[in-house]
């Protein structure tokens, strides 16, 4: 199918975007070495298609000032003109989730109680990301603390969905996902626990990977053992360079004692591959879950994309309790990042700052027993096991990204899906608490736009540190396909 068949975000809104912001990272990281293209052109490039596009979404946030790029921008030409030895994202303008620390660049979470916080620290990944050769040029902006899948806050304000600036972005990476798919970042990172790598992804037509658990290290952090449902992975434009991002973010690190070792590089490894592949069609769990009209019909389309390529699919609903399985991501997420904020909760100035959400996991976590927790952890192995069992019948796992089209902006989350009730601020997204609750890696590959125009995506999920397989599958889709942002 013809890949200009798919609607492009900003189109008629925005002045056509400059050859150079069009290139993935893969090639882009080709033409700084091959010297087509300085460094230095790179960023006044991408600078200036900030300049002209961020104000009108507000992907980005906490910008360093543009003399500051440009001369680490030229010390970086002078480097690679001496023929220093450079890594995998030499010269590559990146902005990191706000939800990341960034050693010297303001990291707020979203929150007003971080407003002015500049860390001495980086997050581990984002080590690996300056020793890869990137140039930081900001942020990307969140929902407070991560919570919620509309990426609004007190410090920054919202930002718009590429397509419709009327609609959510979705989050918490959804500065990430809008910057990447209005072509001011060439890749980006992201986070996720309950679907925010891959939701704000499907919202803005790109692909967003949830690697496996431990796959990237998390850190630094007080805890290093027990908060290990969120992790941290790459969104891009393309498969392939979602591939290199992760190649550079992955890899045990002693500092993070569950992070995972033995990675390759996951892009020189890439081999899309559809025949064969046996994939499970769990739609809404057999109608477990609440799914917005055109949702299933879009993925299901999807699916026939692969099948007409040698894919089995197969329409399928596990044998498990899956409320009870959402009640258990609940109760860890308040045990975890509700525990994890109580040292602010406890001080009313700045409890008063916080976002209903943030209070809402507070308080859920305040009255939790030894033995509640202990229980919720033995549900969420009963999950775990019976989806490594599945996998004895099926190579991959299918459902939609998310249970909602983009909506309106100023709606802070949906309360009723199809005429039933959500209970909770997060619950329209249950249906990426799946692989969150197995560790399992997860991308989210697009599958087109309603008859309003609005996005989805679909899950694609892969067995236990099969993160390559996932990768290798969705590589093969995004050949079949019209859909994504080029």
């Amino acid at each position: 199918m013809p890949k200009n068949t798919a609607p492009q975000p900003g189109e008629g809104r925005f002045a056509p975007v400059d050859e150079i912001c069009r290139l993935g990272v893969a090639d882009l990281v080709k033409k700084i070495r091959g010297r087509s293209v300085s460094v230095a052109e790179v960023a006044a490039a991408y600078l200036d298609r900030i300049e002209t596009v961020n104000g009108h979404v507000n992907a980005l946030v906490s910008l360093r000032p543009a003399g500051d790029v440009l001369r680490e921008a030229d010390r970086a030409d002078a480097r690679l003109a001496a023929g220093e030895t450079v890594g995998a994202l030499f010269g590559v303008p990146l902005a990191v989730k706000d939800l990341a620390q960034t050693k010297g660049l303001r990291t707020t979470f979203g929150s007003p109680l971080f407003s002015a916080h500049v860390p001495d620290v980086d997050d581990y990944f984002v080590e690996r990301l300056r020793a890869a050769g990137a140039i930081l040029i900001g942020k990307t902006n969140v929902p407070e603390f991560g919570f919620g899948s509309n990426t609004y806050n007190q410090v920054f304000g919202a930002t718009a969905n590429a397509y419709d600036p009327a609609l959510t972005a979705g989050g918490s990476s959804g500065g990430a996902a809008v910057a990447l798919a209005l072509h001011m970042l060439p890749v980006a990172d992201g986070s996720d626990m309950g679907g925010s790598l891959r939701n704000p992804a499907a919202y803005n037509n790109v692909y967003g990977f949830r690697p496996s658990q431990g796959r990237v290290p998390g850190g630094p952090a007080p805890d290093a053992f027990v908060a290990q449902m969120g992790v941290d992975g790459p969104m891009g434009r393309s498969v392939r360079d979602m591939a290199l991002l992760l190649s550079v973010q992955a890899g045990h690190d002693p500092r993070a004692p569950l992070s995972l070792g033995g990675d390759g590089d996951f892009a020189t490894g890439l081999a899309p591959r559809v025949e064969g592949a046996r994939i499970a069609w769990l739609g809404d769990l057999g109608g477990h879950l609440a799914l917005e009209s055109g949702i299933a019909e879009l993925c299901t389309a999807a699916l026939r994309l692969l099948q007409n390529e040698g894919a089995q699919v197969d329409d399928f609903t596990p044998k498990f309790d899956f409320e009870a399985l959402w009640q258990a991501f609940v109760t860890l997420r308040h045990f975890t990042s509700g525990s994890a904020l109580k040292i602010h909760y406890d001080d009313p100035e700045k409890r008063a700052l916080m976002k209903p959400e943030a209070i809402f996991e507070v308080e859920g976590g305040l009255d939790l027993r030894a033995e509640q927790i202990f229980a919720t952890s033995q549900r969420r192995t009963e999950w775990y096991r019976h989806v490594v069992g599945l996998f004895e019948r099926f190579d991959f796992l299918a459902a939609p990204t998310a249970q909602v089209f983009p909506f309106a902006l100023e709606r802070h989350w949906p309360d009723a899906i199809a005429g039933r009730a959500m209970d909770s601020y997060h619950r329209w997204m249950e249906v990426c608490a799946l692989a969150t609750m197995a560790g399992c890696p997860a991308v989210n590959v697009p599958v087109g736009f309603n008859a309003r125009g609005r996005p989805m995506g679909m899950q694609l999920i892969g067995r236990p540190r099969g993160d390559q397989a996932v990768l290798d599958l969705a590589a093969g889709y995004e050949r079949l396909t019209p859909w994504g942002v080029h």
